[in-house]
């Protein structure tokens, strides 16, 4: 099984990024090969609505550092995207990413039967940190990762959310947590 995970904070070892880390540790345990992008780290460009991914190509037309991310992506099993709260949000680099992965769409997506140039039966996993302790708040976000990615034909999605850590390695002591990052990777791993 192949798994690409993206950490979407700025922060080194940040809490999205600690979960993400005891998440992919558990999948290669049992046997995944995982890489990893720091989408901080890299130089890329959010969409530039040019549409040449819907009238030239069957990719995103832009050539820089998340070309590799992009393909790495369309070739993964699993998708990991790891990401703070920001501002009632996933951080800006994780926005980013996803605005270029309209390049995943074909030209008609809007009514074709299958509207993804993705192969379809792929898993992804949202991770998500904040510093906000109420589980109440930001319970919009998965769904609407959910929605687009289902669009894109993952067949599986899965969120692990720890709320209440406003430290970078506060959820280093949230057992809970943690504990679901590796239940979460060995139901993705075993097919469970």
């Amino acid at each position: 099984m192949k798994i690409v995970s993206l950490l979407g904070s700025p922060r080194k070892n940040s809490n999205s990024s600690i979960i993400a880390e005891r998440f992919c540790t558990t999948a290669q345990r049992l046997g995944a090969e995982v890489q990893t992008f720091t989408l901080n780290d890299l130089n890329f460009r959010g969409c530039q609505a040019c549409m040449a991914c819907k009238t030239k190509l069957d990719k995103c037309a832009l050539e820089d550092d998340l070309t590799e991310v992009l393909e790495a992506v369309r070739e993964t099993d699993a998708l990991v995207l790891a990401s703070p709260v920001y501002f009632w949000d996933v951080s800006a680099q994780m926005k980013a990413f996803l605005d270029r992965t309209f390049s995943y769409l074909v030209p008609n997506f809007q009514d074709a039967p299958r509207p993804s140039r993705l192969e379809p039966g792929k898993k992804m996993v949202l991770i998500l940190a904040q510093t906000n302790p109420d589980p109440d708040s930001f319970t919009d976000i998965f769904p609407r990762f959910d929605y687009f990615f289902k669009a894109y034909g993952f067949t599986e999605t899965h969120l692990i959310r720890a709320l209440g850590v406003p430290a970078p390695g506060d959820v280093k002591t949230r057992e809970d947590v943690m504990k679901l990052a590796e239940t979460t990777a060995e139901k993705i791993c075993n097919g469970k």
